[in-house]
């Protein structure tokens, strides 16, 4: 399998018509007077709209992406976008950093340049690594599985990239949510090449029922499921009816916006400033890639084929965690990731930086992945 160079090239009549939209977009009143409450606040969408439409400059931001080198690999007869950032040290480790939803490849970039060129930011060159970043099977630029979007599935697509496309004997692997839990399928299914694992949200365990849930284990899945509650429509919608809510959004720029700007503000540790995490250049860039893909529809489908996921075999490689600090995930006890991760070396709770902690918190990252990984290097 051969990579081919790829660039982000939008044609002018997408983002006309983009503009077009935006310009005639018909908004909503709040249905609660507390911002934010009841969705995506109405005020803040439609000032973003109004940016978009008028102020952003998405040209500007393509050309940035395009300085990076980009790729798209043939795998399972299906195509694979990937950014590789080279490593600036003697041996630079091969490194896998995997997004999720709703994300997407820019999520890692300010990581990957931590890790790509540590000596740029204060540390030791033989510590760098060769980054890879792939926009995960069904967003933006790559295509589906050929099977059920599974963990696994997404695992085995991203393996051959690794030692088939790339040449990498053993790699390392990052990820959050689907991304998080697509590496730790890399794990489990490859433990001969997979050096290690890091991630910001632990696997759930294979059992719950031998042993059973501690106390502190019982309180924080209690509290998971009382979050769920309250936030987890959107996740019902796109389990299983994805393709109603992706016709809508597919169709409307703004509603794409809210539904996906909702997420990124509830998500990160951002104590409700969405912008105090987010510049609205970075939101508007992300949400247009997915506008220009089209891709939102296929987004959703790992979640629609959730219920296909078969039983996870073990996660025996060497594992480390750093703790996001969303609603759903902070304050999980270490035991619970011990149940699916038997071998758990680095444990890091610091209590800042949410879903999208790449983007987030990079510098505490970096140092935590350099950490992990320095001890686990080929030499």
């Amino acid at each position: 399998m051969t990579a081919t160079r790829f660039r982000i090239e939008v044609p002018d009549d997408v983002l006309d018509d983009l503009r077009s939209r935006l310009r005639n977009t018909r908004f909503t009143g709040p249905l609660d007077p507390r911002p934010w409450e009841s969705g995506t606040d109405p005020a803040f969408l439609r000032d973003l709209v109004t940016y978009w439409a008028d102020g952003f400059d998405f040209r500007a931001q393509e050309a940035r992406l395009n300085e990076l080198d980009h790729y798209q690999a043939p795998i399972q007869g299906r195509n694979l976008h990937f950014i590789r950032i080279p490593g600036t040290g003697r041996a630079p480790m091969p490194l896998l950093l995997c997004h999720g939803w709703p994300s997407s490849f820019m999520e890692m970039l300010p990581l990957a340049e931590r890790l790509a060129d540590p000596a740029r930011f204060g540390g030791d060159p033989d510590e760098s690594f060769d980054v890879v970043i792939p926009s995960m099977p069904g967003f933006l630029y790559s295509d589906l599985p050929p099977e059920p979007a599974t963990r696994g599935a997404l695992a085995r697509m991203l393996h051959p990239l690794m030692t088939e496309v790339l040449g990498h004997e053993r790699y390392g692997a990052f990820g959050g949510d689907i991304g998080g839990a697509a590496v730790g399928w890399l794990g489990a299914l490859y433990p001969d090449q997979v050096l290690g694992i890091h991630l910001i949200h632990p696997p759930a365990p294979a059992s719950l029922e031998n042993p059973p849930p501690t106390p502190e284990e019982q309180a924080f899945l209690d509290a998971e499921a009382a979050y769920d509650a309250r936030d987890g429509g959107y996740s019902e919608i796109m389990l299983t009816r994805p393709d109603t809510i992706a016709a809508a959004l597919i169709d409307s720029p703004a509603g794409l916006a809210a539904w996906i700007v909702d997420k990124l503000r509830a998500w990160s540790d951002c104590q409700g400033d969405l912008e105090s995490r987010f510049d609205r250049d970075t939101l508007l860039t992300i949400v247009t890639l997915y506008w220009a893909t089209g891709s939102i529809g296929t987004s959703f489908k790992s979640y629609y084929d959730w219920h296909l996921n078969p039983p996870r075999p073990p996660i025996t490689v060497p594992a480390a965690v750093t703790l996001s600090h969303e609603p759903s995930v902070a304050g999980l006890p270490r035991s619970l990731a011990e149940r699916a991760l038997t071998d758990l070396r680095h444990w890091n709770t610091p209590a800042r930086g949410g879903h999208f902690m790449p983007l987030e918190e990079p510098t505490q990252l970096a140092t935590d992945l350099t950490t992990f990984f320095h001890p686990l290097r080929p030499h």
